[in-house]
Order: C-alpha cells, then structure tokens, then sequence
C-alpha cells in the first residue's frame, strides 16, 4: 500500500475529500466557537500549498531554472522559468494557451495514473525537459505538446488517436516514445511521423505499461525504458488473463459504466509480467526469460546512459531479490547482486539504483540490512557484485542526483548517529575507490525540518526545497554554496504557527517520537480531552517538523482538544529490525505502541485527559482508528476512521503479502488482523468515512465492517463520500468534513464524556 504517499498525514487527509456534505444535524454546543473561516481558507488553497512552486528542475546548461506554478486559489499548472543570473521570472505557457480555452478532459486511463502518482493538479501536472534543455514535452488533456524554449512556439504532435501515456525522451530527444492503446510507439520529431513498436496490445494484455501493484507499491510507473542509443526500448508485457477484475462505479452516476481493474489480491493470481526488447522501428521482440515460481515481480529496470540495462527480480514473499546484468543481444541474464532476509522479514523495492560508474565495474546501490538501508558501492567480480564501500552516516531514503564519472552522489534520509526521524538531511557526498565515501556538503543540520531538492551536480546548484515548524514549503536557489533567490511563490499564508512540541519517549529502552499540539488559548489548570492523530503503517513518516502537518490539528485543538501523534514500530527512517517488528502483526505492535505511547505523554503531561480519548487517521492511519476503538476502548472513547482497510485480504498482494506473509500459510495472521471479527466488540462511537470510487482501499471495505457491525446490533455512524476516489481535492468538503469530525468528538468526548 502506498501509504507513506497517500493521505498519511491528517493535513493530506483534508483534501482527499470532494463531496458537499449536506445539512448538518444540529450540532452539540461546544463553549468554544467554532472557528469556520480558517478551514475555508484552508480548503481554497489546499492547505495553503496552492501558489508555491513545485517540480523545479535545472536547466541542462545551469543557467535557468523551470517550474509549476498555481495560482494561490487555482489548482491550474503554469509553466515558469526562473533566470539564476538575472534572478527574473518569467511565465512560459499555460494550459489555455495551449488549449486555446478548450475545457481539459481526463480519460479514465489518465484518472488513474494520476490516482497512482497522487497527481490532483490541473493544468502541466507534469513536464518532461529534453536531453539539451531546449525543448518541454508536455502531455495535456490526452495530446502530447513540444513548446520549443528559443523560439516560445508550441506544437501539437500529431499522434494517432487514443489514450496516450507515459511519453519520454529518448536519451538524444531526437524522438519520444509513449504508450497509445495499450502498445508502445515512436514519434520522430525531425520527419513528424510516428511508428508503432509493439502491436496487439489490449487491456488483457498491456504492452509499455506498468501494472497496478507496480504503480501502487513498487513506485514504477513506467513500463518502457530507452537504451542509451536511442536504438532499442525495453518494455514489460504485462499479462492479465486470469487476474481477478474488480470495478470501479459511481452510484451517483448510475448511467455511466464501471470502469474496470485488475486487482490482484492476498493468495490469489497476479498478473504475468514479462521483459521485451524491441528495436525502435519495431520487429521481432527478444524476451528475457525466468523462474516464475522463484521470481513472481518484476519489480525495476534501469538503462542509464553509463550502465547496462538491469533488472531486478522479486520473490512473491519479499524475502528474496535479485539484480541481473541484461544482454539486449541476447536477452540472457547474469546474477550480479542478491539479498535477502529473515523469515520474519521483507526487503524493500528500490527505483533509483543501479548508478554505473563509466568504468560499468562498479555501481551504487542501496542495501538493506538489519542495521538499517544504507548507500553503498558494489564492484563486479567473476562471481557477480560485491559490496565494497558503504556510507553508515544516514538510513538512506532517495538519491537525489549523481555523477558517477566524479564520484559524487546526492542523497537524502535520517541520521544514524543521534535517531531522529522527526528531521532529515540531504549530503551531498565523493566517493573514492582508495578512500571510500566523504561528505563534501549536509543541508538541514542546522535548522531541523524536512528537505527535499533538485540538484545539477555539474553546476554546483540546488534547489532546496524547506519545511520547518515555522514555514511552509519554500524554494531557495543556491549556487556554489551562495543563496541566488528564493522561487517566487504567490501563496497565502496561515494566520498562526501552529503551537506543536517534538519529544521522545522511552518505552521499554526504545526510542519513540511524538507530539503535542495544544489550543494557542491553553491553560495549564485545565484539563483537555485528546485526540490522536494517526497513521501508524510502513513508509511514511507521520511525526516530522513540517508546519503543512499540524495546520488541521492546530485548528482541531483550538477546539478545546489536545491533539498528539506517536510514531509506532514499523515506520521508516530507522533501522530494520525498527520496521520488521510489524511483519504479520500490524493488529498487535502498532496498537501497542500507540497506548503505550499515549500513556507515557498523560504521565508527562497532565493537562492530558485519558478519560476522553479520541483517535482518527485516513487510510492506514483509518484501519488504525477503528482498530482502536474495536480492540482497545478501554483506551480510546471515539474514533473516526477513513478510507479504512478491514480485511487484509481484500487489499493488494504486493504490499499485504510483504508484511503479512503468503496465503493460505499466514491464514491466522490476517484473521488476526482483520477488524471484521472485532465488529461485534464495538461500544464506542465510531465514524467511518469512505469515498465510493476508491480504487485502492475499496469502497467495499467499509461496506464489510459496515454490515458486520450491523449484524452485530453496533451502532456506528457512516459517511460515504459519492463518487470520490481515495484523493479528491475539494475545499468545500475541507472545510464540512472537518466540521462534522470536530462536532462528532465534541459530541461524544465533551458534551457526553465517554462512561467506564
């Protein structure tokens, strides 16, 4: 499950919601007034996010810097271009000038991808720059645009009709390549023709796309990679026949027909996915040949210009990988690099290695091991790779940018040497074959918070990307060290900094992060009824020093809450055994973890009421929610749970069976985890809120537990969000859901405080 990206955050899960919500009953009279105006607002520029640059990339010659841009109320995509000598910026183009006023339209295939890559933007939701940097390939409302930087003209590349995704470059831009009805073309920019490459592909069996589960869980988005002479592509063919399809309906819309998905699920058939080579004219495609039964994934390939085509193969238990050199003559393969793990374990799946050094004897990889994921360098031997060199200084998360002729490599993750996963950093680091691994740069140390950047290593620049307690998302240039300018935002600003304290817990010789958000009217005499705001799963990081996440909960606690957060085992940023602890207990470690927690800060702080308790999250942090008050209501007195999963065994394979382990062996595990069989053990109240066009934590989930709990005889309160997918920005639904969620805490943790 693609947790940590979707609504992991209570701020993300805000504007996941697109409904209007209708008259409210008449709600339970709080003391405090409600304070309605900053969620309007907060809803109108999606958490104050709108009109801040975003996807900022380098020019190829250093001298300029491209990126979107909305407006402060407008989800609508700009293009600009920003000039590091002059510090001038400049709009390129938008999506009217293109479109000449016509209306944006969306295929479902588009939907979905968007739905994958958590794309809710209008306008450029994505831009692509050529080898050179002088030309922008832009996909729009189903067409492929070339706007050409020297000249300002725009030109509509006349692709045959249908959906097209996925277009690239190839590594010259002399032409691109993309999908179109399920097969893989090429477009020649310099004769405007376009040749198809693979033929009978159809949505049985897809030609240059990724699969669901490789879009949801594997971060591979793509399903076609481009040899670095623009001679050859090599493409997945991926093969549905026998996979379960599940669809996708708006009841709202009962005319319109289901839109229909391959769902592979816990045990049962995935789908059959196979590696290609294809001379770009098209031809005779050489397959590349495996195990199966060894290998079910097909989980990344890389063709970089320095290296080899590679690629790595997946056991379907996790627990087994391995990367192989690919002869595109030939299509054999050569075991270079496997890894495993324990039993009671799973490895992670990485896109952003190999890195080749020119030599092709040596390459960067990231590794898992029970310390930890780490940067490392593995020479090629007679006998496959060897790790030689590896950097301990930080738990790796993304490599950022990398010169591999030079040695230089940029990294972002956590610490090692004093845990704290509420911060990361990014190093910017040389690597030597006689000295090993040395850190040249490090941005965050000294001001904690989240980073992210885009850098040009040949150039000495960057574009950091800022978040702190105090600030929202901020762009700065750099050059050489030397600030140039921030990218200009034309955002809104809240009216406050949230009122959040960071701590650490010790619960039995561990290391917890939390934190604690209190009414900016707080008085110390009083005591406040809590709420916990929740995630709790593998991938995301929930308790980070970033303003954009305690907006909502600042908000909620000047209610008249305390709200608090607790990072449980299981979440990233640490070491492996950290994150294995989850493995076939996600009902047990992480709801242990969250009592213990919210126990040790009532100790700390007694301002904490546990007597009036409540808890609600979205997604994971949704089957979190319902958990606890199912499992735990000694502990938790109300909840309200979003998009929740309530059968492990209805979600996807490539995540559930990494951390729950292979059907019918791990049966006990998932029945212990399912919340169906706790139905019948609910006397708290308990709100459940679920968009009904959820393509990736069904709508049927909530419809489960919905029905178990009224074959039960529970009480419990539902909200289905018509037509809505798992991410549906609407900042009418902002500012009505939080209301409700407010009043339904206030109902039932404050005007009828919960009985023993």
């Amino acid at each position: 499950m693609k947790m940590r990206a979707f609504t992991f955050t209570l701020l993300y899960c805000l504007y996941l919601f697109g409904v209007s919500l209708g008259q409210e009953n008449p709600p339970v009279q709080s003391a405090i007034p409600l304070d309605s105006a900053f969620l309007k607002t907060y809803g109108e520029t999606r958490g104050f996010l709108l009109g801040r640059p975003v996807s900022a990339r380098i020019t190829p010659d250093g001298k300029h810097v491209l990126f979107l841009r909305s407006g402060a109320k407008s989800p609508k995509r700009a293009l600009y271009q920003f000039d590091l000598e002059s510090g001038q910026t400049k709009e390129l183009l938008t999506a009217e000038q293109v479109l000449k006023d016509t209306e944006e339209k969306l295929t479902p295939e588009e939907k979905a991808r968007r739905e994958r890559m958590r794309l809710s933007a209008g306008g450029f939701a994505e831009y692509q720059l050529s080898p050179d940097g002088k030309k922008i390939l832009l996909p729009l409302s189903g067409k492929l645009f070339l706007y050409d930087r020297e000249s300002g003209k725009t030109q509509e590349l006349s692709t045959g009709k249908g959906t097209l995704i996925d277009p690239k470059f190839a590594p010259k831009g002399h032409k691109i390549a993309y999908v179109l009805n399920y097969d893989l073309y090429v477009y020649d920019l310099e004769t405007n023709k376009e040749t198809p490459v693979t033929q009978g592909g159809t949505l049985v069996k897809t030609n240059g796309l990724a699969e669901f589960v490789a879009q949801e869980e594997m971060g591979r988005f793509s399903g076609y990679w481009w040899s670095p002479d623009a001679q050859f592509l090599a493409y997945a063919q991926a093969d549905h026949h026998g996979v379960e399809q599940w669809f996708v309906a708006d009841s709202t819309y009962p005319e319109r027909s289901p839109f229909p998905q391959y769902y592979p699920r816990p045990g049962k058939k995935n789908v059959q996915v196979q590696l290609g080579i294809v001379s770009v004219t098209g031809g005779e495609t050489k397959w590349v040949e495996w195990d199966r039964n060894e290998y079910e994934y097909l989980t990344a390939v890389r063709w970089d210009k320095n290296g080899p085509l590679t690629i790595v193969l997946q056991a379907r238990n996790h627990q087994k990988h391995t990367l192989y050199l690919i002869d595109p003559q030939t299509a054999r393969r050569t075991p270079l690099l496997k890894e495993t793990c324990p039993p009671n374990a799973f490895l992670e799946v990485a896109q952003d290695t190999p890195i080749w050094f020119s030599d092709r004897q040596s390459f960067f990889w990231k590794q898992r091991t029970p310390e930890g994921i780490f940067l490392t360098v593995a020479q090629v031997t007679p006998e496959g790779a060897k790790i030689s060199a590896t950097f301990k200084e930080l738990f790796v998360k993304e490599i950022l940018a990398s010169e591999p002729q030079s040695g230089q490599i940029v990294i972002s993750g956590t610490s090692t040497k004093e845990i704290d996963t509420t911060r990361n950093l990014i190093a910017q680091l040389k690597y030597d074959a006689a000295t090993g691994f040395r850190i040249e740069k490090i941005w965050g140390e000294e001001t904690a918070g989240q980073y992210s950047a885009s850098v040009s290593i040949p150039h000495d620049t960057i574009v950091l990307n800022t978040t702190t307690p105090t600030l929202l998302p901020t762009n700065t240039v750099f050059k050489k060290g030397q600030k140039i300018a921030d990218l200009p935002s034309v955002a809104e600003e809240p009216h406050f900094h949230p009122n959040v304290s960071f701590l650490t817990l010790e619960i039995e010789k561990q290391k917890f992060f939390a934190s604690v958000v209190r009414p900016r009217t707080f008085d110390a005499k009083k005591k406040y009824p809590a709420i916990v705001d929740v995630y709790g799963g593998p991938h995301h990081l929930h308790v980070v020093k970033a303003k954009r996440n305690w907006l909502i909960p600042q908000w909620l606690a000047d209610q008249g809450f305390i709200v608090v957060a607790i990072e449980n085992r299981g979440t990233p940023g640490r070491d492996s055994l950290w994150e294995w602890a989850i493995y076939q207990k996600f009902a047990d470690v992480t709801l242990d973890d969250q009592v213990a927690g919210l126990k040790a800060l009532g100790e700390k702080f007694p301002e904490l009421d546990l007597s009036r308790v409540g808890i609600t999250g979205w997604s994971f942090g949704g089957y979190m929610s319902a958990l606890a008050v199912l499992k735990r209501p000694d502990v938790f007195h109300a909840a309200v749970a979003g998009a929740p999963v309530t059968d492990w065994e209805d979600y996807d394979t490539h995540y559930t069976e990494r951390y729950m382990g292979l059907l019918p062996e791990s049966k006990k595990a998932y029945e212990k985890a399912s919340l169906l069989p706790l139905a019948k053990d609910l006397r708290r109240p308990l709100l459940l809120v679920h968009g009904t066009a959820d393509d990736n934590v069904y709508f049927r989930h909530t419809l489960r537990l919905a029905d178990a709990l009224f074959r039960s005889g529970r009480d419990f309160d539902m909200l289905p969000l018509a037509g809505l997918t798992h991410m549906v920005p609407d900042p009418v639904v902002t500012e009505k859901l939080w209301t409700k969620i407010h009043r339904y805490f206030d109902k039932n943790l404050v005007a009828v405080p919960p009985s023993k």
